[in-house]
């Protein structure tokens, strides 16, 4: 519901970064939400509102962010792909592919370091896997046993590329990893509540100290790679086979059941909706009314190496 009203206000002119919305996505983050903590570590990628929300970053702020406004989670000198809450530990996103993977890494290392109850979840896409940081993050959280969880949403698509041209045919990127010397689960495309078990058991383990987990999880995102308008009519995939995802969406598909299951359900369904719609309306209200950061502003908080002569 909020990237869909991200979308319908774009076209406004008010929202001035680019965005990668999630929708189409939702379920992967909504499993990782019931299963994480709140003082867990996550970073994630240039299409990460979904996974800030999940791990309970403040939507006010996120999108007053995307606003440009004072008032955003990076004071509104970040946008869209650059959302950070410390307050949950949800610990950046970040435009550059594959950029966090490592952070994500050296915080696993940190609670190794000081024996803490905590794990770190890195959020990745299939094209990130394509990095050469990728390979050296895995092989080093493997060898030094680190707790910590990759989590690789596999749209098919690095924007307008599929697996085919920039993979080997028959290549499963959990196996592979798998060979790497860490453990794999690979998730279900259409059922949200096996994906739940499968992401609480990860945890689980590497939380107890079994090392680091390797999650795949087979999704689709239904709007353009950058922006709010639906592209298939541009070449790069068919109309056929996003109708073929969207009829196996797994919060559609859920949905659906509990409304037939229980007519009370749905009632509440409904006005779960409603409550949710509401806050979401009001995190617009929030970010129209918050003012722009002021000029003098512009270097507090951010951080260069000095030059010298």
């Amino acid at each position: 519901m909020v990237e869909e009203e991200i979308s319908r206000r774009y076209p406004e002119g008010k929202m001035r970064c680019p965005v990668h919305l999630s929708s189409g996505q939702e379920s992967i983050p909504a499993a990782f939400a019931l299963s994480i903590k709140k003082d867990d570590f996550a970073v994630s990628t240039h299409r990460g509102h979904a996974h800030y929300l999940s791990k309970g970053g403040n939507l006010n702020a996120m999108i007053a962010e995307i606003y440009g406004k004072s008032t955003g989670c990076s004071k509104g000198k970040g946008g869209s792909m650059h959302l950070i809450d410390r307050n949950v530990n949800f610990m950046g996103t970040s435009a550059i592919v594959g950029n966090s993977i490592p952070v994500g890494v050296g915080l696993a290392l940190s609670i190794k370091l000081k024996d803490t109850d905590q794990i770190s979840c890195i959020f990745l896409g299939d094209g990130a896997v394509e990095e050469g940081v990728f390979y050296e993050s895995v092989n080093f959280a493997a060898v030094r046993k680190l707790p910590v969880i990759f989590i690789c949403e596999n749209n098919l698509y690095s924007v307008y590329s599929p697996l085919s041209v920039r993979q080997p045919k028959g290549r499963s990127i959990a196996k592979m990893v798998e060979g790497m010397g860490i453990e794999m689960s690979i998730g279900n495309d259409s059922d949200i509540l096996s994906n739940q078990k499968l992401m609480e058991k990860a945890v689980s383990n590497v939380r107890s100290g079994d090392g680091p987990h390797f999650l795949e999880f087979p999704t689709y995102r239904w709007r353009e790679h950058c922006g709010h308008n639906f592209d298939n009519d541009i070449g790069y995939r068919s109309q056929e086979e996003f109708l073929e995802w969207q009829a196996k969406d797994p919060l559609s598909l859920l949905e659906k059941k509990l409304s037939k299951d229980s007519i009370d359900l749905s009632k509440k369904l409904l006005s779960i909706k409603e409550s949710i719609d509401s806050e979401v309306l009001a995190a617009f209200e929030f970010a129209e009314a918050s003012p722009f950061p002021d000029q003098l502003e512009a270097y507090e908080g951010v951080y260069a190496e000095e030059e010298t002569q």
